[in-house]
């Protein structure tokens, strides 16, 4: 078995920091799961698939995973104005993990 060094160790222990440092916030996995399996989407029915989440929280978890890179945000001028929230190519790449942690915790937890 390969032994890894301890450098490789602490790039390992702060990758995994600055992910979850995201990802673990209340509410992220599963905003960024329900874009992943519905598609592009307006802040309302967001909302609705979540559910029970507040609104100002939702408006600040999609504020953090847009400045992240995740999502990107399209604004329709209208008229109405409508914005839609989608995954981006980052995001996107999440999702395989995403499923292998759901798998994970339908089995273990």
């Amino acid at each position: 078995m390969k032994q890894l060094t301890q450098q490789q160790c602490l790039g390992a222990d702060a990758a995994l920091s600055r992910a979850f440092s995201l990802l673990g916030k209340r509410w992220t996995a599963v905003v960024l799961g329900t874009l992943g399996t519905g598609g592009p989407t307006g802040f309302r029915e967001l909302s609705r698939a979540v559910g029970g989440i507040s609104d100002s929280v939702l408006s600040d978890r999609l504020t953090e995973l847009t400045q992240a890179g995740l999502i990107t945000r399209t604004v329709d001028p209208g008229p109405p104005i409508s914005v839609t929230y989608a995954l981006s190519e980052r995001g996107a790449a999440l999702m395989p993990a995403f499923e292998q942690i759901s798998t994970w915790a339908q089995e273990h937890l």
